[in-house]
């Protein structure tokens, strides 16, 4: 059984920042690609940044420039550092991770209970 607990969200005013963190936990082999969706009230839910296991990343163009994302393997935590946060920015956050658990058999992919996250003044 694999788990993803995310952590970190909160109320934070425009301007500021924030950090989310993401520990999968469970019977874990390996984790390929990590990664931060987020979903507004009303709205579908939207890819935010991946990483994979190398370091290599990915964002989406509304968050280039003011989001970073990076991983520490050896705890199985992705993170994701906000700043200059937009009202815009206010969502629930998903974490998403490509997880082997066990070798020779599939790979799965799973998801976080999600984090709130809310820009206001």
């Amino acid at each position: 059984q694999v788990q993803l607990v995310e952590s970190g969200g909160g109320l934070v005013q425009p301007g500021g920042s924030l950090r989310l963190s993401c520990a999968a936990s469970g019977t874990i082999f390996s984790i390929n690609a990590m990664g931060w969706y987020r979903q507004a009230p009303g709205k579908q839910r939207e890819f935010v940044a991946a990483i994979t296991s190398g370091g290599s990343t990915n964002y989406a163009d509304s968050v280039k420039g003011r989001f970073t994302i990076s991983r520490d393997n050896a705890k199985n935590t992705a993170y994701l550092q906000m700043n200059s946060l937009k009202p815009e920015d206010t969502a629930v956050y998903y974490c998403n991770a490509d997880i082997l658990s066990v070798r020779g058999t599939p790979r799965l992919n799973y998801w976080g209970q999600g984090t709130q996250v809310t820009v206001s003044s």
